[in-house]
Formats: structure tokens, sequence, C-alpha cells
């Protein structure tokens, strides 16, 4: 085993949007309603027994696209009251509408949001320069801190390296959730500002970190949240063979869950479902997980969590049948 001690960096020692996020689902009872109780179940298990210090409401892992502005106020209140004691929560709030985005962006701080998550504006392909102003108009409306969200494969509009350094000057602007898939662009920045860079790809937890990055918001950790704290536990404290074995365990269920066509959302819920924690069903247009897919991902999660529970540490490796 190699193990190399080295000192953590001022971002690392105090992330402002916590470590371990998870982007949790957004539970819906049997009929599609949200499900307000199963909500704070949820949270409370991601955080208490999980060890995630951070939640993300409200992302497209939470199927913020079919939720109303009601829920998300609902949604958010809930789980601050559940766990906003010993969690970061952010609220995600980026649309494709600046004035609209605004709006959510103050009736999360209102509900008691900790930080946003602003995604750049999707579909109409607005300029670099207009992107800018779009995020900076936000980070202007609350006295919150923001995580821009950098993920073109869904937006079509890519944070280029040059909007990233003007946006860091930004009092409030205080971190990015990289999902790029740009790990030089993410180093350029990196080194360049005090920009906290979380992974929001599981593959690039650890690549990340090891970039100097403050942590992770993990689709994953929705069903494996120790496994994906066992990471950076390993990284932060030196260990970095066992923070590598560890990464590489996380493989068969990163691959299942967004490694494929289907959204992190229906995997996410198909495998809390099977764990008997609350999800509840997907809204349109999203589908249900079938039966071969939520067998495959129980699988990889059963693979994972077996690669994982090594022993110097407490993930469980029990899936049920």
């Amino acid at each position: 085993m190699t193990t190399v001690t080295h000192p953590l960096t001022p971002r690392a020692a105090a992330p402002p949007f916590g470590r371990t996020a998870t982007a949790m689902v957004t539970p819906f009872t049997a009929d599609g309603e949200l499900d307000t109780n199963g909500a704070q179940r949820l949270a409370t298990h991601l955080v208490d027994d999980g060890g995630c210090d951070a939640l993300v409401l409200s992302g497209t892992t939470g199927e913020s696209p079919t939720t109303t502005e009601a829920e998300k106020e609902t949604l958010l209140r809930a789980v601050v009251e559940a766990v906003g004691d010993r969690a970061k929560i952010t609220a995600g709030v980026g649309t494709n509408d600046t004035r609209h985005t605004v709006a959510l962006a103050r009736s999360a701080e209102r509900a008691g949001a900790h930080g946003l998550l602003v995604v750049t504006p999707y579909y109409s392909r607005p300029t670099q320069e207009a992107v800018t102003q779009h995020l900076r108009t936000v980070a202007d409306a609350t006295g919150l801190p923001v995580m821009l969200y950098d993920i073109p494969g869904r937006t079509g509009t890519a944070l280029s390296a040059a909007t990233l350094l003007r946006l860091a000057a930004h009092p409030r602007i205080a971190a990015v959730k990289d999902c790029g898939n740009d790990l030089l662009k993410s180093a350029k920045v990196l080194a360049a500002t005090g920009l906290a860079y979380y992974a929001g790809c599981d593959e690039q937890i650890l690549p990340l970190r090891a970039l100097g990055g403050a942590g992770c918001v993990s689709t994953a950790g929705n069903a494996a949240p120790r496994a994906v704290c066992a990471v950076l536990d390993a990284y932060d404290a030196g260990d970095t063979a066992t923070a590598a074995r560890r990464q590489l365990a996380l493989v068969p269920l990163i691959e299942a869950v967004t490694g494929g066509e289907t959204p992190g959302a229906v995997t996410a819920k198909a495998l809390l479902n099977h764990l008997g924690l609350p999800a509840g069903p997907v809204r349109g247009p999203l589908l249900a997980a079938d039966a071969a897919l939520t067998a495959r991902l129980v699988d990889a999660l059963r693979t994972t969590l077996d690669r994982t529970a090594d022993t110097d540490t407490a993930v469980p490796a029990a899936v049920p049948g």
C-alpha cells in the first residue's frame, strides 16, 4: 500500500457547499405527487447514515423540469427542516429564462437554502457574453453563494475558461459543478481562481480532487453514499492507493447509473425503490426502469459494494435480493 501524506489546500479544508453532496432525487407518491415526508426520510438517510455533508435539490436528477415552483419551495423547506442543521443544502434554480431564474433564486433564499446551483441557460444557446450577464444577474439577486453548473452535453453551451475566469471575480460566485468533461479547462481555472470545483460526473471524483477540487455532487450517491464518501475520505487521509481502489470499485455502479442512455433520475430511483428507500415513480416524459434495467442496476450496486467493503471501511456490502 502506498501512502502519501499531503497538506490540504485552503479550498479543500473549507469547501463552501460541503464536500460530499448527493444530487438527491425528488421522491413522489405512487400517484405522482410530491412526497414531502419521503424527502425528509431520504435526506436524513443520506446525511446521517450515508455520511453526506451536503445535498443538492431540484437538479436534473431531482426532476426539476417537471416540478412546479411551489413544489420546489416545499421540497426545500422540508429538507432544510430535516437536515439543514448538519448539511449544506443547495437549491437548483437554473432555467433558460433570466427572470424566472431570479425568481426561483429569491424563493430558495426565503425557503432557507444555503446556496444556489445555476445551470447555463439551455436550448436558446446564448453567447458567452449573454451567459455571463445571465449568471451575474442571478448572483446579484440574493445573498447566497452560487455554484455554476457547466454541463454542455445537456445545455448545448459550455462555460468557456475565459467566462469562468470573469465570473470568478463576482463575490458570490463561489464554485463550479463540473460536467464539462474537460480536465484541462478545469485545471486552468483551478490554477487561476479561488473557485471550488465539484465533480458532477462520478467518474471524475478522484481525478478532480487530485487537481485541487473541493468534492463532488454525486448521482450514484443516492444509492451508495458511503462508497462515494469513502473515495474522498481515503484521499484526504493521504492514502492515495486506497482512494484509487475505491474510485475503481465505483465503476460498475457509475456505468450503470449514468453511463448509458437512461437518465440518472430514472436509474437512481430504480435503485432507491429496490432498497426500500423513498423515491417513487418518475414523471413524464421520463419512463420508469423496466425489470431488466433494474436487475442490471442492482447487480452493479452489489458488485460495487462488494469491492468497496474491505477491511478498512464501514461501507456495507448487503443489497437486498
